[in-house]
C-alpha cells in the first residue's frame, strides 16, 4: 500500500515538473490567481490547482503591412514598417492584454497612419528616421502598460502614385539642369576673368603679345595637317611702321 502511494506521489511530482528555457519566463497561476514568475530551469506546477503560461522574452520583429495614408499636403502614399520589441514584464503581457502580439501590431498601424497624416510628403521622404522615432515613442509609451518595450521602428518603404513619381522625377531633372547651368556659368565667369587678367598683363609688357603669337605658331607648326593663317599683331605693325619712317 505504501509502495502504491509513493508511486502515485512520484508520478504526480514528475508530471508537475515544467522546464522554462533561458529565453522564457513562466507566469504561474494558483486557483486562477497570479502567484509568481517562473525563472529559467525546472519548476513545479501542481496539477489541477496550478497552471502556467510561457512568455518568450526575446526581441521580436513585427511587420506592419502597407497602409494607405494621406499626408498633410493631400498626397496619397503607401507606407510599411517593421517594429522591434520585447516583453519586459511577462506578468503584464499575459494579464493586461489578451494577445499582445496582435495588439501591438494593430496599434502600430494606427499610429503610423496618424503620424504620416501630420507631415508633408517632403518631410516624409527627407525625415524618415525622425518620423520612425516619433512612432516608436508613441507606441512604446502606450504598450508600457502591456509589459512591452519597443526598441526600434523602421519605415521600410514609401510608395507614391505613378503620376506623383513622374512629377518628382521631372522636378529632380529640372533641379539637375539648373545646377548644371549654374556650374557652367561659374566656369565661364572664371575663364573670362582669367582671360581679362592675361590680356591686361600682355598689354603692360612691350613685345609680350608678339612673343605669345610666335609661341602659338610654333605649337601649331608641329602638326603638318594644320593650316596656319598668320596675322601680325598690332605691336609688330607699329614696329614696322616706325622703321619705314626712319
Amino acid at each position: 500500500m505504501e509502495y502504491t502511494i509513493s508511486a502515485i506521489v512520484l508520478a504526480i511530482l514528475i508530471r508537475s515538473i515544467r522546464q522554462i528555457n533561458q529565453y522564457e519566463r513562466g507566469v504561474r497561476f494558483t486557483l486562477g490567481k497570479f502567484t509568481s514568475i517562473m525563472e529559467p530551469g525546472w519548476r513545479i506546477v501542481w496539477p489541477i490547482v496550478q497552471s502556467y503560461q510561457k512568455v518568450d522574452i526575446r526581441v521580436k520583429a513585427v511587420d506592419v503591412p502597407d497602409q494607405n495614408t494621406i499626408t498633410r499636403d493631400n498626397v496619397t502614399v503607401k507606407v510599411n514598417a517593421v517594429i522591434y520589441y520585447k516583453v519586459s514584464d511577462a506578468n503584464k503581457a499575459i494579464i493586461e492584454v489578451e494577445d499582445f502580439r496582435y495588439a501591438i501590431s494593430q496599434y502600430a498601424q494606427t499610429t503610423m497612419r496618424n503620424i504620416v497624416g501630420e507631415v508633408t510628403l517632403d518631410e516624409l521622404l527627407s525625415s524618415r528616421d525622425k518620423i520612425a522615432e516619433k512612432i516608436r515613442e508613441i507606441v512604446d509609451k502606450e504598450t508600457d502598460a502591456w509589459g512591452l518595450k519597443v526598441q526600434n521602428v523602421e519605415l521600410k518603404d514609401v510608395s507614391l502614385p505613378p503620376d506623383m513619381e513622374r512629377t518628382i522625377g521631372k522636378q529632380a531633372e529640372a533641379e539637375r539642369e539648373k545646377r548644371a547651368v549654374i556650374i557652367n556659368s561659374e566656369g565661364e565667369l572664371a575663364a573670362s576673368e582669367n582671360i581679362a587678367k592675361a590680356a591686361s598683363m600682355l598689354a603692360q609688357v612691350p613685345g609680350a603679345l608678339h612673343l605669345r603669337t610666335l609661341q602659338s605658331v610654333n605649337d601649331m607648326s608641329s602638326d603638318q595637317s594644320n593650316t596656319v593663317v598668320f596675322m601680325l599683331p598690332v605691336e609688330a605693325l607699329r614696329a614696322l611702321d616706325g622703321l619705314a619712317k626712319k
